[in-house]
């Protein structure tokens, strides 16, 4: 997807954003803190604020992490679920599509928050018999009125007792996270790449080119805030970001487009295979390859990723 200016529309007023609506548990890693209405029942402006230092956001040479544009849009989307399109709390959301592209030079890090605003359309909203809602919605996001990224992303939320049909013995959050596989061997620093430090790493060498286990650390508090039933899609588009890295001979890379499609719920408690194809080269510092993840015998994500080179 190709990033443009785009145009925003009016809104009528900014409100606050409590830290359950975005359904963080720790309120230091909300980034959203308003939203408004454009008063059209399906535009919405979204505000956030990145901060200045981060574990994790803030790893890469003097930029963000691309992931902290797509957590930022899960956070939106997930706030507008509830408090625009009357979603309750309880109700289960889950991305089926999330394809996302960034402005590189707009990650640059610098003293100070910076304003980031998100004009989010839902172009689809279906209410489903027995509760369901499916949702597909576009997102221009600028960071001090200058472009920074677009997303195009298709959800859905599951009342409680159609999610506990279809999770069946896993639907309990507690109980899946504290049956997670033990973490294996995470790659060695010269693959994963030094900004991802140990704790960050989510993949497991096999001895295979193009090959690897993914490696879920159910403590890390970036990636679970909280306890969960399957790994969170955030987490596979880092195993991704790290499949670019080992598979780059570059010092470091950037994600700079993601493409993402979830098919299956990826569980805690049995192996999941991580495979790409050969690196595509299609620029000079610009390499693509997909990522596809096995688990069961069954494929259950398939991702894109896009990623310059740095040396």
């Amino acid at each position: 997807m190709a990033v443009t200016t785009g145009s925003f529309m009016p809104i009528v007023s900014i409100q606050p954003v409590s830290a359950h609506l975005a359904r963080k548990s720790l309120a230091d890693q909300v980034l959203i803190t308003g939203w408004g209405s454009h008063g059209d029942g399906v535009s919405h402006t979204v505000l956030a604020a990145w901060p200045s230092h981060h574990a994790f956001y803030t790893s890469h040479r003097d930029a963000y992490h691309p992931l902290i544009l797509a957590e930022t849009i899960r956070q939106a989307l997930t706030m507008l679920s509830h408090a625009a399109h009357g979603i309750p709390l309880d109700h289960r959301l889950g991305w089926e599509t999330f394809d996302t592209s960034v402005v590189t030079a707009a990650l640059s890090t610098h003293p100070g928050p910076g304003t980031i605003r998100m004009t989010i359309t839902h172009t689809e909203a279906e209410r489903r018999r027995r509760g369901s809602s499916r949702f597909a919605a576009q997102v221009m996001v600028t960071r001090d009125d200058e472009p920074l990224g677009i997303a195009r992303v298709r959800y859905i939320a599951h009342p409680p007792a159609l999610y506990d049909r279809l999770r069946g013995v896993h639907a309990d959050a507690r109980a899946s996270t504290a049956r997670a596989l033990a973490l294996g061997p995470a790659l060695d620093p010269a693959e994963r790449g030094e900004q991802t430090p140990l704790d960050q790493a989510v993949l497991s060498p096999v001895g295979e080119p193009h090959r690897w286990q993914l490696r879920v650390d159910v403590t890390n508090r970036i990636f679970f805030d909280h306890a969960h039933d399957h790994v969170p899609g955030f987490v596979l588009l880092e195993a991704a970001a790290q499949v670019a890295q080992a598979e780059s001979s570059a010092a470091e890379t950037l994600p700079t487009s993601f493409d993402a499609r979830f098919s299956r719920y990826v569980e805690l408690d049995a192996p999941c295979w991580i495979e790409s194809l050969p690196v595509r080269r299609r620029e000079l510092g610009l390499i693509s390859t997909l990522v596809t993840g096995r688990q069961n015998g069954q494929e259950v994500f398939s991702i894109r990723v896009t990623a310059s080179e740095r040396a």
